[in-house]
């Protein structure tokens, strides 16, 4: 490794706030193998000579490269120093199939991080009995499962049961099931007023009615909901409290203690999705530690590692209810794939889970900033580690969301109209747009570029007269 890298690495040392040195200099490694400074078998300075060179202690610098070997970037050898790991290659993604109305994550184009999840997959298949994969099982889970399932739902929830942990496959389908059993016909659901697109096809297709509640910036107003909730037709109340989908709000900490005193006087079960909480740095008080008996917590990996992989990981309000609601899944998926459920479970407990989690929030909030910089931060909203943002329409403006939308995902960007997300019938003027799914940083740029020349020259750009 040439001097020069280990100025520019101080240099960045010096000129950064807020993270870590022991986590800079790994993420610094992991930059540099993407980029192509550093190849496979490259040797990098020893820990006393890293330390003299960038300004850190010895201490920190050990740390530095045991951060990076736990990442799958390099190896350490007693005698021979540490080494760059792994394929160096840029991982070109495969575009087909790529939908551009869903909300996509981020796919790290880390050679090392590749190499892991496949030899982690390689792993179970070469160790596991293929024919206990190939059969039914009982829905919710092998105990085995769940005890991996445990290990993820412990880093939002502060003492996650065995006994009330269903493995379901995917959150959708999970969400299909509280639906149907919480939610009579008579009954409404409680939404806010932008929500995910998705609940409003479930209750659709059940004939399950919406009633909308209005936000301000701390979440779901509690007015609204405690009057409506002492009419006595609220069947539940679904949030999506972190990492919001589409607006990316996360609902504050009183205003959940809030509403969770309400659903606690009038028996309300809350539908607690947290599909994007991973990628959040943290998350305030879950309702499922507020109000445990009435909290069906819902998480998985569809949002922070592929929705590829359909499995999702719910915490039930008590042993009997999750019983009742796993009789009430079978009917409607039989079971979670037990293939699935073995390849989530070994990617949870080697790490690779994690390190894919750390890699999209990094990508994300860099991808971030490049649309801050292009639409004006001011212009957007948005949070770190998601990997949407939304994006109100300037009163100047003359596109309907709808057609904006339309017009965009024609250039190649990933955007969806407010409409799609309303349940108030009165939609803003805003759309939502993602940065995940098969796209690199660069094109991520020349996208949010694009949108931003849309935008201001509507009439020029839609014409084609350019």
């Amino acid at each position: 490794m040439k001097n020069t890298e280990l100025v520019r690495w101080a240099r960045r040392l010096k000129n950064s706030e807020g993270i870590p040195a022991y986590r800079l200099i790994a993420d610094l490694i992991a930059e540099d193998i993407d980029s192509g400074r550093l190849q496979i078998r490259d040797r990098l300075p020893p820990l006393r000579d890293l330390a003299t060179a960038t300004g850190i202690n010895y201490t920190t610098a050990a740390r530095a490269y045991q951060e990076a070997k736990t990442r799958g970037l390099i190896d350490s050898r007693p005698g021979s120093g540490s080494f760059v790991k792994g394929q160096t290659a840029t991982v070109r993604p495969d575009l087909g199939n790529y939908e551009m109305t869903m909300n996509l994550v981020i796919e790290p184009a880390i050679p090392t991080l590749v190499e892991q999840i496949r030899d982690s997959a390689i792993g179970v298949m070469a160790q596991r009995d293929i024919y206990s994969m190939l059969r039914y099982q009982p829905f919710g889970g092998t105990q085995d499962n769940r005890e991996a399932a445990l290990v993820w739902l412990d880093n939002r929830l502060p003492n996650p049961q065995l006994e009330q942990v269903l493995i379901c496959p995917g959150i959708h389908s999970a969400l299909v099931g509280l639906m149907s059993t919480l939610v009579e016909k008579h009954q409404v659901l409680c939404v806010e007023g932008l929500t995910y697109p998705g609940i409003k096809a479930i209750a659709s297709h059940l004939g399950i009615s919406l009633y909308s509640l209005p936000r301000d910036n701390d979440g779901p107003l509690v007015k609204p909901f405690e009057e409506i909730c002492k009419l006595g037709n609220v069947g539940a109340i679904y949030l999506n409290p972190t990492l919001q989908n589409p607006t990316t709000a996360t609902i504050s900490k009183n205003r959940r203690e809030a509403i969770a005193d309400v659903c606690l006087r009038y028996s309300i079960p809350v539908i607690e999705d947290e599909a994007y909480t991973m990628l959040a740095e943290e998350a305030p008080v879950s309702f499922s530690e507020l109000i445990p008996d009435l909290s069906w917590y819902i998480t998985g990996t569809s949002k922070c590692f592929g929705p590829g992989v359909r499995s999702a990981f719910l915490h039930t309000p008590g042993k009997r209810k999750g019983q009742r609601l796993a009789a009430v899944m079978r009917v409607l998926n039989v079971m979670s794939s037990p293939l699935t459920d073995a390849l989530v479970s070994r990617w949870i407990l080697d790490g690779t889970a994690d390190q894919m989690i750390k890699s999209i929030r990094r990508e994300a909030i860099a991808r971030l900033r490049i649309a801050e910089q292009e639409l004006g931060k001011n212009n957007i909203r948005s949070a770190d580690g998601a990997f949407h943002l939304w994006l109100p329409l300037p009163k100047h403006s003359d596109w309907n969301p709808s057609e904006l939308a339309v017009h965009l995902r024609q250039q190649g960007v990933s955007a969806v109209s407010s409409a799609a997300f309303s349940t108030d019938n009165n939609p803003p003027d805003a759309v939502r747009l993602c940065f995940g799914g098969p796209i690199g940083r660069e094109q991520w740029q020349e996208n949010v570029h694009q949108v931003a020349e849309i935008i201001e020259h509507p009439s020029y750009l839609s014409t084609g007269m350019h």
